[in-house]
């Protein structure tokens, strides 16, 4: 029996009211009030305060099993880098309540150019991220192009009868496909990207090129037949594809 006058709930409650965060009745259940302020905490701690979307610590997470999944399936996968031109220049001449409202309507209208299954996270200050699984070919950079598009083209409110306009420069790599790579070298290859951008005039796309690689089903039973060990069905199609390649294989020398 959970007793909840000895728990010290108190800050927590007030943070999960501040953010208008709909909490259950202690008193019906305290299981299921205890399990939800512990659920909510936990969503409240991988978004980003000011403009809701997911935080570096979400994001992290989300890459490195992104990186999973391109290593064992080969499905291509774009980070795209995001920074807001002369982010300086909103806070030093319009004040910082206006580079907030500036950095909020940026994040809007990123979550709007998005499938649902993309994460959009802020990176830090003025820098945004988006991780695009399954970003068959030209897709990842006409979802770039659509961003900067629709980002330039906005008025911001950023005080009474004040419209100010921004533009952003995007930078992107795909993962590597078949290879265990790691997050870090994964964001310093976008961030080059990003770099080349703001050096080339700042408000343009620059996306590294898409490798173009062949992978045998010899070679995908080589790298990632252990690891299917628990899924005898997975090992049978390997087997398959393996034998079908050996047999094209075979004509090809015959003919």
């Amino acid at each position: 029996m959970i007793d909840l006058n000895k728990l010290k709930l108190d800050d927590a409650r007030a943070l999960l009211e501040h953010g208008d965060h709909e909490l259950p009745e202690p008193h019906v259940n305290a299981h299921v009030y205890i399990q939800t302020i512990i659920d909510k905490l936990c969503e409240l701690s991988q978004k980003d305060p000011l403009t809701g979307l997911a935080n570096r610590r979400y994001f992290t997470n989300v890459l490195s099993r992104e990186i999973e999944v391109v290593a064992r399936s080969g499905e291509p996968a774009l980070l795209l880098m995001l920074d807001i031109d002369h982010f300086k220049a909103v806070n030093d001449t319009y004040g910082h309540p206006a580079g907030d409202a500036v950095l909020q309507a940026v994040a809007k209208t990123l979550v709007k150019c998005v499938r649902p299954m993309d994460t959009v996270a802020r990176f830090g200050g003025e820098e945004f991220v988006i991780i695009l699984p399954s970003c068959q070919g030209p897709y990842g950079h006409q979802v770039a192009e659509r961003i900067r598009e629709s980002v330039s083209s906005m008025k911001i409110a950023v005080s009474p009868g004040v419209n100010i306009k921004v533009t952003l420069s995007v930078g992107g790599a795909y993962a590597p496909r078949w290879v265990r790579s790691t997050s870090e070298l994964w964001v310093d290859r976008a961030d080059i990207e990003l770099y080349r951008a703001k050096s080339e005039g700042r408000n343009r796309v620059c996306i590294e090129s898409q490798p173009i690689l062949s992978v045998s089903a010899e070679e995908k039973n080589l790298l990632f037949g252990p690891l299917s060990l628990g899924d005898p069905a997975w090992i049978e199609n390997l087997a398959s594809e393996s034998s079908v390649g050996s047999s094209d294989s075979a004509m090809n020398r015959v003919n």
